[in-house]
């Protein structure tokens, strides 16, 4: 890598970062949210009947999954825009070689992962489990 395209990743790096950071408190205020809402609604019905405290929880859970879609949408375009930016830093071949990385890394990590679970249990596992 030259110095320049090494400067332009770092600033890529930090710049995805910082949205990724921010989509992730997002997420962490809806998932509160939505604690907070259903928590709430566990006190039992209201008098002023079961029918209208469903009606509401169901407006309240659309409102959460319309942010929750967004929350997706956002996430999807920071993806796009990443790659896009880091085609015009590196070139074709040096896109390609980490693409090729990356995917590699990706298919470790979820052999990994299937490793993981299929693991045996040990009893002390077991019995919390």
């Amino acid at each position: 890598l030259t110095e320049q395209q090494l400067m332009g990743i770092c600033n890529l790096q930090q710049s995805s970062q910082q949205a990724e950071d921010a989509l992730s408190q997002g997420m962490e205020a809806l998932q509160q949210s939505l604690v907070d809402t259903l928590s709430s609604n566990c006190l039992g019905p209201s008098p002023s009947g079961v029918v209208a405290d469903y009606m509401g929880q169901m407006a309240i859970a659309m409102g959460k999954l319309a942010t929750l879609e967004n929350f997706v949408h956002q996430a999807d375009l920071l993806r796009q825009q990443t790659l896009q930016q880091l085609h015009r830093i590196l070139t074709s071949r040096q896109a390609a070689r980490a693409l090729l990385v990356i995917h590699d890394y990706t298919t470790r990590l979820r052999a990994l992962s299937s490793l993981w679970l299929a693991r045996p249990k040990s009893d002390n596992q077991a019995r919390y489990a």
